[in-house]
């Protein structure tokens, strides 16, 4: 039966075929020390979950590419300490234990989410919860003490996905999982083997596949192609998982195949930005200023134009995200006259609490924000000027800061705690546009 997954926080992404190859061998441990209490609870649950999802180092005893460029990936996440970038590995097999999602994990938990609210923040770090709830409480309580046993985004999860849902394509969509000893992907005749069977999945090379958690990347989540002329026939893994001729196992099989990298670059070409003007189109949002009205007060629209593909604002959560679109009247001295701040995005305590609404920047989309200056008498506006910025975090509640912070076990812990928390709430430049004030715009 297929289980329901809901996606939140840097989810997955679309991944080709990996198996997962069990031997005698992988069962066989060194003697141990006796464990204490607590430790043989962890490894009960945790030993329940892998017998359904087998870690991925039990893979690499044929995949072995395929852990080596995920295990690249994930070592370098690790090293990363910015807020990520576009360019940059994105970090899926530190879905769970990065400092990062550590922390704002904690701060969502002050907020007292029902179990199932928490189930549904970590389906997209640890795909394997929705066959689990039953052992949400115990992850969260791993996760917040930053030491986590079982695997987050792993290759038997990616590979057990099955089905994607929303109603009428809105978000945030459900996840499907089919745990079994079938595992799916790409391939439209993969070859039989004594580990596992193997069962081709469209999903797999649809945009729809990564959508289901990275929502806030595409118009439609349920559409397995992205819309518009200039993309037409590309989908995620086109760019994200950069195709070489191989065979799927290293042990057996023809080098014929394309296999797609596990490393999930980002991708950023610089000159080919600057030389492709439609590529910009859809890379980036566009700002376009209407002014209906200049006196006594500048009233007027600010259109937020999506491309299909925006990607000038890096991943992260689709409902964390925060959006400020400032709109400034501004004289021919270059004083400014007047000006209004519009702020879009969920607090913490807002997030998963239905109904969500979708990310002020999401593909091909246009959102039309009306505004009202009120200009000082006698003055002259000469232009209007609009600035978007955007934050991967929003400013958490202070209490609430201080509370998490408090339940931190050292003063190193929370001084980095309050360094992430901080650095990820500042703004960065996303679009910019000025309109010149002419005619009948123009104030008498």
């Amino acid at each position: 039966m297929a289980t329901t997954r809901w996606p939140l926080l840097f989810g997955t992404v679309g991944v080709l075929l990996l198996g997962t190859g069990l031997s005698a061998e992988n069962s066989i441990t060194p003697p141990q020390a006796e464990p204490s209490k607590g430790e043989t609870s962890n490894a009960q649950w945790a030993h329940e979950i892998e017998q359904v999802f087998p870690r991925s180092a039990n893979c690499r005893q044929c995949h072995d590419r395929q852990d080596d460029e995920w295990s690249m990936g994930r070592e370098r996440a690790t090293l990363l300490n910015a807020p990520p970038r576009v360019d940059l590995t994105f970090p899926h097999g530190t879905a769970i234990t990065t400092p990062l999602f550590r922390h704002v994990f904690g701060m969502w938990l002050q907020t007292k989410p029902s179990a199932k609210q928490q189930t549904r923040c970590l389906s997209c770090h640890i795909p394997s919860v929705t066959v689990f709830p039953q052992h949400t409480d115990k992850i969260a309580r791993q996760v917040l003490s930053g030491t986590v046993t079982v695997e987050g985004v792993s290759c038997a999860t990616c590979h057990a996905v099955d089905r994607i849902h929303a109603e009428n394509g809105s978000s945030p969509p459900t996840f499907a999982l089919k745990p079994g000893k079938t595992f799916f992907g790409p391939f439209p005749s993969p070859e039989e083997n004594l580990v596992h069977a193997a069962q081709p999945s469209d999903l797999y090379r649809g945009a729809h596949y990564c959508a289901a958690c990275h929502f806030d990347k595409v118009k439609d989540v349920t559409r397995p192609d992205l819309p518009g002329e200039i993309l037409q026939g590309t989908v995620c893994q086109d760019c994200h998982m950069e195709q070489s001729t191989g065979s799927a196992t290293s042990k057996r099989g023809a080098m014929t195949r394309p296999i797609g990298r596990h490393e999930f670059h980002g991708v950023i070409v610089p000159a080919l930005m600057l030389k492709n003007r439609n590529l910009q189109a859809e890379w980036m949002p566009r700002l376009e200023i209407e002014v209906s009205d200049s006196a006594p007060r500048v009233t007027g629209t600010v259109l937020i134009r999506n491309g299909s593909l925006p990607h000038s604002f890096p991943g992260g959560d689709p409902l964390l995200k925060q959006f400020v679109l400032r709109i400034t009247a501004i004289d021919g001295h270059g004083k400014i006259l007047a000006e209004e701040q519009r702020r879009f995005g969920l607090s913490y305590a807002e997030v998963l609490r239905d109904p969500n609404p979708d990310p002020l920047i999401r593909g091909g989309t246009t959102r039309r924000i009306p505004f009202t200056l009120a200009v000082p008498g006698g003055a002259r506006p000469a232009r209007i000027q609009a600035v978007l910025s955007a934050a991967l975090l929003p400013d958490p509640e202070p209490t609430q800061l201080e509370r998490y912070l408090a339940s931190l076990p050292s003063d190193r812990e929370r001084a980095e705690a309050r360094r992430l928390l901080t650095a990820y709430t500042l703004p960065t430049l996303l679009a910019f546009r000025s309109r010149t004030l002419e005619g009948k715009e123009m104030m008498p």
